[in-house]
């Protein structure tokens, strides 16, 4: 019998977790959310918390999620990049001199994308717990120019990790 894959595993035992934690502590970033992403992140990776931005405008805010997922809804001033689209972006684009953020809806899929941009030359930081955490603490989140409470949590599953907002999976 193979063993589960790390990631499954630890979404199992979050699962479990968020079923049994107090649901006072459930509004906020809770425990089982913490270890879920302490499985996705590497050690080195830098990220930066939402509470540590005090500009958007300090950084070029790269989305990196499906198109579908920032047409509901993405941090301001966002680019969106895509994931599977990612390698079609043009880097000109960017300054080197001024560091990029980059976010997805949990930080798994930002964070592959943030080493692609670090081989070449630019400081990325990871936005901590993606835009469910984001969300999640109350962050403003926009639809174009105007601001919205929906956030696409890419499927049902991570859904269950937004406690602030309007669920979106299509």
């Amino acid at each position: 019998m193979k063993a589960p894959k790390p990631g499954i595993f630890s979404l199992i035992i979050g699962l479990i977790l968020f079923s049994i934690i107090p649901f006072k502590e459930a509004l906020s970033q809770s425990f089982a959310y913490k270890t879920l992403l302490s499985t996705l992140y590497e050690k080195d990776f830098p990220v930066l918390y939402p509470e540590e931005i005090d500009d958007l405008s300090y950084y070029q805010v790269l989305d990196t999620r499906e198109k579908e997922e920032y047409q509901v809804s993405h941090l301001k001033g966002a680019v969106w990049v895509g994931y599977d689209q990612f390698p079609t972006f043009s880097l000109d684009r960017l300054d080197k001199s001024i560091p990029v953020l980059v976010y997805c809806t949990v930080g798994a899929r930002s964070q592959n994308i943030g080493k692609k941009l670090i081989e070449n030359g630019y400081e990325v930081y990871n936005l901590y717990g993606g835009i469910i955490h984001w969300a999640n603490e109350e962050y403003p989140l926009y639809k174009g120019e105007n601001r919205t409470d929906k956030v696409h949590t890419y499927t049902r599953a991570w859904g269950i990790w937004l406690n602030k907002g309007v669920k979106v999976y299509e």
